[in-house]
């Protein structure tokens, strides 16, 4: 899924003296309280990070409680969509007017009526119902598929809430398109998708995932590149 990307960035986090014993373990649960929101300094949501502290010297901050700054080395792994982008997710809800998915276990996405193709028909059944494709009945979307939508919009300040689309080609319901879609077949054929093993991790990491207390430290980082290259601007 393109919309998943490492990054590498410098990062100097300030840790409380009281932490001083273990330094490695306050700057990864200082690290931890960013999972799974949004970080403008990311461009993106931080669903995994690995650290290394770089040195074993640290800047002590000037002020009534002197904090120190240790510096660190991150790789993360970030959830940054963008318009045009292709997302996979499951339905979770849908009606006539629209349809709601899940993607990668944790971030909500809805495609409303005029983002959903005119080749599908919605049938009102006891389930909930379920969109037909007018050209293939085989071709259905229904509480539990999963969907190939086109990223229209991304909402940060709810913490990247998505607006889909169905219109564009090599979108719909997954399992059609692996059969029916040279393009996306080819894809899975090449083993260049990775999205399932991802989103196994990321539900995995959520699951296991427990709020953590700041302990009084403030972090102040980079702006990392939406690439694997080191970034080694003072900070």
């Amino acid at each position: 899924m393109e919309a998943v990307r490492q990054a590498e960035a410098n990062l100097t986090v300030y840790v409380h003296p009281s932490n001083a014993a273990d330094v490695r373990r306050a700057v990864s649960r200082q690290l931890s309280t960013l999972l799974f929101t949004y970080e403008d300094r990311f461009d993106g949501v931080l669903l995994a990070h690995e650290v290394e502290v770089e040195s074993d010297k640290a800047k002590i901050m000037d002020g009534l409680v002197p904090y120190f700054g240790v510096p660190v080395h991150a790789s993360m792994l970030l959830f940054s969509p963008q318009p045009g982008m292709i997302l996979e997710g499951k339905v979770e809800m849908l009606g006539k007017g629209s349809i709601h998915a899940i993607v990668l276990g944790v971030f909500s996405a809805a495609i409303i009526s005029d983002d959903i193709s005119e080749t599908f028909r919605f049938k009102r059944r006891r389930d909930g119902g379920k969109f037909v494709s007018k050209s293939d009945k085989g071709h259905e979307i229904r509480k539990g598929s999963m969907i190939r939508f086109s990223v229209k919009r991304v909402d940060t300040e709810m913490n990247c809430h998505i607006t889909g689309s169905l219109v564009p080609p090599h979108t719909g319901s997954m399992l059609w398109l692996s059969v029916h879609d040279a393009e996306y077949a080819s894809e899975i054929n090449s083993g260049k998708r990775k999205s399932r093993d991802i989103s196994m991790k990321t539900e995995h990491d959520v699951q296991n995932h427990t709020a953590v207390n700041n302990e009084d430290a403030v972090m102040n980082s980079e702006r990392p590149r939406k690439h694997r290259k080191r970034n080694d601007a003072a900070i």
